[in-house]
């Protein structure tokens, strides 16, 4: 059974980037290396319904007001993010370095009705960032995974206290892991972050700044 608090709109533009994914990852695996690779921008690769559910429910629990996304791609988690403003009357700021990906996105939360909470900012995110005021409240990163120890370093700063920030592909794909090794080293140095890794999609770290 859904959850009471999606609307059956929210649930409707879900279930199509659910159904778009399982599409693709068929489509992948016919797919030799060399062509998924070529191929990788037109692929949604989502955070998956877990990790969506589960980054839903901490924004609302820490009445996240001021939401980052660094990384939207095609919008699946940016949904799960921008309902959860609307709850809290809060405000997601996404990032994204490809414009087609970010129209794509806006035209699935015009379609459920959260347009109004997610501020789309296109471009590089190492460029990006360090325009934005803080704080934020919570942060998702889920990027290409060589920029996560970047990333982490400078939004740093602009934690609000008691921020939450999780980072995905913490544990899948394979090929990814020293990225994510790499990253988990950067958040557990710095003193004023508590943080666990938690099994759920594909590997998630939870960080919260003290």
């Amino acid at each position: 059974m859904h959850p009471p608090t999606l609307d059956a709109a929210v649930w409707a533009v879900l279930a199509d980037y659910e159904a778009r994914a399982e599409r693709e990852e068929k489509l992948w695996e016919a797919l030799g290396p060399e062509e998924a690779e070529r191929r990788i921008d037109e692929l949604l690769l989502p955070v998956g319904r877990a990790t969506g559910t589960l980054l839903n429910l901490l924004a609302k629990e820490a009445g996240a007001r001021r939401i980052l996304e660094v990384g939207s791609s095609y919008g699946y988690s940016t949904v799960w993010l921008a309902e959860a403003a609307r709850a809290v009357h809060g405000k997601v700021v996404s990032l994204e370095l490809r414009r087609e990906k970010t129209e794509y996105a806006l035209a699935q939360l015009e379609r459920c009705g959260l347009a109004a909470y997610v501020e789309f900012r296109v471009g590089d995110a190492l460029a990006s960032l360090p325009e934005l005021p803080g704080l934020f409240d919570l942060v998702l990163i889920d990027l290409w995974k060589n920029l996560y120890v970047p990333v982490f370093e400078l939004l740093h700063p602009k934690l609000a206290p008691g921020a939450l920030v999780i980072a995905d592909n913490m544990l899948e794909p394979a090929s990814t892991r020293p990225y994510a090794h790499a990253y988990r080293h950067a958040v557990h140095a710095a003193r004023d972050m508590s943080s666990v890794l938690l099994a759920v999609g594909n590997g998630i770290e939870v960080s919260r700044y003290q």
